[in-house]
């Protein structure tokens, strides 16, 4: 259809007169909608009550999770929702990995767009579900159809962003990645307010929003989607000159890999291995967090000397809310790691860096006990803001490493490979910290201990970490691809090149459908305004909430 044609890659070939500082703000569009895979959990105890309103219909004990996927007479337990986290990370990982070499030839509009029909489509048939009261489509629709959106818009920018940044690769994808850690601060507090709008004595109010929701992220990703431009092939900054990768850094290569062969270099599943474990411990400690800060500290978070089982009703509820503050600050740890950690990794290089995170993580993780036995709240709190840093850090540094290992031509591709990472992650981590508390509550350990095992064996794993990262090395040259293996991959990913871009335009006005005035710095001030300012509204609000910690 030529309706369609827009989509093509070769459309969103850029003109000479193409300001590059408008592609992070489309990267961030998209991420910013689908990073409320984050928040999700504000769903949960409203879902939880869906049919009784005000308090939970509980099912019969002996109801399997099977038949809980279809009743219709009794509400959802929170643990059964809580699978929708898992099936995020999972699908994420999933469809990054097999869609990723698609995505490198169709291009990043195709794959926003894509993503835009996944993870909005989904919300609505959630939203049926909801209304119908069935639970499998709601793992069916944001679970595993919004799953697939989540991981093409997660890596629709990233092989784009790095060939529009050369000189800033760690830069560029952390400010998009920024987005991914950043939309549960807006989508939670939308979403809580849209909760309390639609709520009524026979609605918990949560299939309106998420509606609602669904048509906002819609007209967010889609403009974000049809703003991407690729630059044309041999485009460089104005008054850059590419490193001599042999006398700057061995680490950095001019070549080029294809994505098939990534399975079988060991480089590969190193850093497999090092953003595995990175994200195991974060993710872990992160869905904890609050429940082993108000665990371990109890009465103390509100001046009262109790552990936490002798404390009333009423001052539970106060620690929660303390809990959730705590929550709100590594929320905004997370999202600042992924630009500050990004940006610096491009200075100190992405070996590093992910050495920093580690011998600096070990410390951390195993210090946890220590200002816990101690009941010092501001050691505490600290290491874990710090480790949450790095987790987002971790990341946003990640496609930078990739574009240093492998080259960018097929660098989106190979990251989506990489993701299968985080999906292994997102299911070891919490079942490992889950597990590991059971297990010493069950034998007599109390609360306020029974994290210290865990603590030390996610430094174990961080200390794994460390190890892989530090046998990391150039690629081998019988892994890049010929000059002919590259030229028919280029065909195929309809690249064009730069003296080509450059003699069409002014012929027709417009290459690929940019219009000159996408070099207006007007254009760029509104297109960063209209991310920023969600952005700073969500982080203000996480402020708020983090500063009743600190009374």
């Amino acid at each position: 259809m030529a309706l369609l044609d827009v989509l093509d890659k070769e459309r969103t070939i850029a003109a000479p007169s193409f300001n590059r500082w408008l592609v992070p703000p489309a990267a961030l569009a998209i991420h910013l909608c689908i990073g409320m895979a984050y928040g999700f959990s504000v769903f949960w105890l409203p879902l939880s009550r869906a049919i009784g309103i005000k308090d939970p219909v509980a099912c019969a004990k002996e109801m399997s999770l099977l038949a809980e996927l279809f009743t219709t007479t009794c509400d959802w337990k929170i643990s059964s929702l809580g699978w929708m986290y898992t099936l995020f990370f999972v699908f994420l990982g999933g469809s990054a990995a097999m869609f990723g070499g698609w995505l490198e030839r169709a291009g990043p509009r195709k794959a926003g767009v894509v993503s835009a029909l996944c993870w909005c489509g989904g919300l609505v048939i959630s939203a049926i579900g909801i209304y119908k009261h069935q639970m499998w489509m709601m793992w069916l629709g944001s679970g595993v159809i919004g799953g697939i959106g989540l991981g093409l818009g997660y890596i629709s920018p990233v092989s784009t962003l790095i060939k529009w940044f050369p000189d800033r690769r760690g830069m560029a994808t952390g400010m998009a990645i920024m987005g991914f850690g950043g939309g549960a601060v807006i989508g939670a507090p939308m979403a809580a307010a849209l909760m309390k709008y639609f709520a009524s004595p026979t609605s918990v109010g949560v299939w309106q929003t998420f509606l609602v929701m669904a048509a906002v992220y819609f007209v967010f990703m889609m403009a974000g989607a049809l703003s991407y431009r690729v630059p044309a092939l041999g485009w460089k900054p104005a008054g850059w000159t590419p490193p001599v990768s042999a006398k700057t850094n061995t680490m950095i290569t001019p070549r080029h890999v294809h994505v098939k062969r990534v399975w079988g270099i060991p480089q590969f599943w190193l850093l497999w291995g090092v953003l595995c474990l990175n994200v195991t411990a974060g993710i872990g400690i992160l869905g904890m967090a609050s429940p082993m800060l108000q665990e371990i500290f109890a009465g103390k978070l509100i001046g009262v000397d109790l552990a936490f089982n002798d404390l009333s009703v009423a001052q539970k509820a106060s620690i929660a809310a303390v809990g959730a503050s705590f929550l709100g600050l590594l929320s905004l740890f997370n999202i600042g790691g992924r630009i500050v950690w990004a940006s610096c990794s491009d200075y100190l290089g992405r070996k590093p860096t992910y050495s920093i995170f580690f011998i600096l993580g070990f410390i951390l993780y195993a210090s946890i006990p220590n200002s816990a036995h101690a009941n010092n709240l501001f050691l505490f709190v600290a290491a874990f803001c710090i480790i949450m840093s790095m987790y987002g850090g971790g990341f946003a540094t990640v496609p930078a490493y990739l574009a240093d290992l492998f080259g960018t031509q097929m660098v989106g591709a190979i990251h989506g490979r990489l993701l299968t990472a985080w999906s292994a992650a997102g299911v070891f981590g919490p079942v490992l910290v889950n597990y590991i508390r059971e297990y010493q509550i069950a034998n007599g350990v109390p609360k306020a201990q029974a994290y210290d095992v865990t603590m030390y064996v996610l430094s174990g794993m961080i200390a794994l970490g460390l190890l892989c990262n530090l046998l990391i090395r150039p690629v081998a040259d019988k892994y890049f691809m010929t000059d002919a293996e590259l030229a028919a991959e280029k065909k195929l990913a309809h690249d064009r090149d730069v003296s080509l871009n450059n003699s069409m335009a002014g012929t027709s006005g417009n290459t690929g459908g940019v219009v000159v005035i996408n070099n207006n710095p007007a254009v760029a001030a509104f297109a960063w305004l209209a991310v920023g300012i969600p952005l700073s509204i969500g982080i203000w609000l996480t402020l708020q909430k983090a500063a009743v910690f600190f009374k």
